[in-house]
């Protein structure tokens, strides 16, 4: 069963991470972007070992923390587009605080789903979530970075820059 489930979420994320970002159409990045949505729903049930009572309890609760998540992040990335000398001062000063507001206001959503996901998960399990979430994102960046020939500098595991 193991090796069905890491199966199924080592051929979906390859699958997402292989397609050039240029040249597709929104039907097919969105396509791609559930694969990857899909890849990630096993690849953490997998690693935190969810039971299937758990799996029906979680994940409704683990998207609406994702969804606000994600919210969160687009903000953010909006405050940082902004070209700085273009901006006076005072709006520069502005900026900065809604940002830090952000930061808030994510590790507030944090503790709160924290807590709903203890009332459904032991917390080893949780602590597991965590970690899982992490080892996703960086497999699916390294292999992103493989598939663009490694193109550009990179960090090594211990966290120093690779020339």
């Amino acid at each position: 069963m193991k090796y069905l489930l890491r199966s199924f979420w080592a051929f979906l994320l390859l699958a997402t991470v292989s397609w050039s970002a240029s040249a597709q159409t929104p039907a097919a990045r969105q396509g791609r972007l559930n694969q990857l949505e899909n890849a990630k729903i096993a690849y953490i049930t997998e690693k935190v070992s969810l039971t299937q009572d758990q799996a029906q309890k979680f994940w409704p609760v683990y998207n609406d923390f994702s969804t606000k998540r994600r919210e969160l992040n687009r903000q953010m990335r909006q405050l940082r587009t902004t070209n700085l000398d273009a901006l006076s001062d005072q709006q520069i000063k502005d900026g900065l605080g809604q940002a830090m507001d952000l930061r808030e206001q994510e590790v507030k959503l944090e503790k709160e789903y924290f807590g709903k996901f203890q009332k459904i998960l032991s917390i080893r399990q949780v602590g597991k979530l965590y970690g899982a979430e992490r080892e996703f994102t960086r497999e699916v960046i390294k292999r992103v970075a493989d598939r663009r020939g490694g193109a550009g500098r990179s960090f090594t595991p211990s966290g120093q820059l690779d020339n």
